[in-house]
């Protein structure tokens, strides 16, 4: 990934970078071969830049990391995940826009 304010978040970082920081996190789960996850891509790399500083964005490679894949019963990709102060608070599955994905994280933050 080439957005320097999208995070790689892995099994081994998740709970530093997720489950124990404060404020709105909003977390795609992805896989290299998956094409309408790769349409998500731009999506989420425009509102990790518009909201940097204020939200995390990252995304989690759902074959490199099946611990936290398999936790949050990930089934279908892309699954966008929003964590509030750690907590889960919203699920999204499949393709969305970035109005819609917006309008989450304003409901959340």
């Amino acid at each position: 990934m080439s957005n320097e304010h999208l995070l790689e978040i892995t099994d081994d970082s998740f709970a530093s970078e997720i489950e124990q920081s404060e404020g709105l996190a909003v977390i795609d789960f992805w896989a290299e071969w998956c094409g309408p996850c790769r349409a998500v891509t731009p999506v989420l790399e425009s509102l990790a830049e518009q909201y940097a500083g204020k939200v995390k964005v990252g995304k989690v490679d759902v074959d490199a990391n099946r611990r936290v894949t398999e936790r949050f019963n990930v089934r279908s990709i892309p699954s966008i995940l929003y964590f509030k102060d750690g907590e889960l608070v919203e699920t999204v599955v499949g393709v969305r826009s970035k109005s819609q994905l917006e309008e989450l994280i304003q409901a959340h933050a």
